[in-house]
């Protein structure tokens, strides 16, 4: 699956205000049957989407019409518990380019990165502010700009900058992942090489 460029976009928002999201309740581990990164999104958040007969449970917010779009806003100590790369690859399916929260665990964080999915970190203030947004206005949107590093509340105008890797921003930007990154500066790695010969 390429990695699409990460251009400037404003979205609606789901909110999950729930604290220490572990990888198991992001997708469940009997989902993890293949190595394909396509296929997780609909059993992303499986055991909270649906009760035992399968149905849709209703006041979870991924099944509330009254939210959506491409940015999922999470409590504190979002991608805790264990490594495994098919939670990025979940949200990343289902449609998500940004998570927003106030703490990652850094191998989530990294894992995001590398799929293509951009982990906003901002203050526990400002993460209260948007969750206060989305109650008052469940389709409240909000602008990301991963080249400004900014994401901005859109009816009040209030924005934080936030921090990323320069080299992953500029991976995000243009659709790279490692290996892509390496070919697009092969005339650089061929140059160093000739030198030391």
């Amino acid at each position: 699956m390429a990695i699409p460029k990460f251009e400037t976009f404003t979205s609606g928002a789901v909110p999950l205000e729930v604290e220490n999201i572990d990888t198991d309740q992001i997708i469940p581990a009997r989902f993890l049957k293949t190595t394909e990164r396509t296929g997780f999104g609909e059993n992303l958040f499986r055991d909270w989407r649906y009760d035992a007969s399968g149905a849709p449970v209703p006041t979870f917010p991924l099944n509330d019409p009254r939210y959506g779009g491409r940015i999922l806003v999470a409590g504190r100590n979002f991608g805790c518990g264990s490594s495994r790369e098919h939670a990025a690859w979940a949200l990343a399916d289902y449609g998500f380019r940004v998570v927003v929260s106030s703490f990652f665990a850094d191998i989530f964080r990294n894992n995001a990165l590398n799929n293509g999915l951009l982990p906003v970190r901002v203050s526990d203030a400002f993460l209260a502010e948007i969750f206060g947004e989305l109650r008052r206005d469940p389709a409240a949107q909000f602008t990301v700009n991963l080249e400004e590093q900014r994401f901005t509340i859109v009816s009040s105008g209030r924005s934080v900058e936030f921090e990323i890797d320069a080299y992953k921003k500029r991976c995000l930007l243009n659709g790279y992942d490692d290996v892509d990154y390496l070919v697009s500066i092969g005339d650089q790695i061929a140059a160093f090489e000739a030198a030391r010969k």
